[in-house]
């Protein structure tokens, strides 16, 4: 399974992370996305028009959405990551999570871009999109909570989790501060002590430094 990869790319560090967590070699294939724009290079645009990473091939299956990835590798190694068979309550929600990451991308990543790269764009909109989306999904993991759930979707993590965890983790890139926060800084916590979890450059360790964010009231 060879991956198109950029080391930087917090939606290819989902498949490598994904990848990990269900024990599944990757052959990594490194891309120079910046600054050399190799994603854009008439050879990488023959695998994916759309001229974006990351691309994963697996034999005569081509993937270039991160979220069929995850999808792909959890259903070949790691079913456990997907929703329960006939549990609809569960799919609906893996799958509204989902659905839901490509606006950490556009907008948490953007400022992420525009910050780090000096890419383009409107960083006011980005800035306010991505604490809308840090708000929705603060709601989210609190309503978890009180079903006694630690992560997104379900009583265990699933690529839910995975699809929306790098952009999160990375929004203070961006000026973006997840301090306002605690659930999401606790479900931060969940997925870093899982077994074989692996770092990528840029996602810090500094919110465990930090006290429990809801130690105290667990202890009242």
């Amino acid at each position: 399974m060879k991956l198109y990869d950029y080391i930087l790319s917090p939606s290819c560090y989902k498949v490598r992370l994904m990848a990990a967590l269900a024990g599944v070699p990757l052959d990594l294939k490194a891309v120079d996305f910046h600054p050399g724009r190799e994603h854009r290079q008439p050879q990488m645009l023959a695998l994916n028009p759309a001229g974006t990473l990351p691309i994963l091939e697996d034999g005569d299956l081509l993937l270039t959405e991160s979220s069929a990835m995850l999808a792909y590798i959890a259903a070949g190694a790691a079913p456990d990551w997907l929703p329960r068979e006939g549990d609809a309550t569960e799919a609906a929600r893996v799958q509204q999570w989902l659905s839901f990451s490509p606006r950490l991308t556009v907008h948490l990543g953007g400022a992420r871009l525009y910050r780090m790269l000096n890419v383009d764009g409107d960083i006011d909109r980005m800035t306010a999109g991505g604490i809308a989306a840090l708000r929705e999904l603060e709601l989210g993991l609190f309503e978890q909570r009180e079903r006694g759930m630690a992560f997104l979707a379900a009583d265990r993590p699933t690529i839910a989790d995975i699809a929306c965890f790098p952009y999160v983790a990375l929004a203070p890139d961006g000026n973006i501060a997840l301090d306002p926060y605690p659930n999401i800084r606790r479900w931060m916590r969940a997925l870093r002590a899982l077994d074989a979890f692996i770092e990528m450059p840029g996602i810090h360790r500094l919110h465990e430094l930090k006290p429990d964010p809801h130690q105290k009231a667990e202890e009242a």
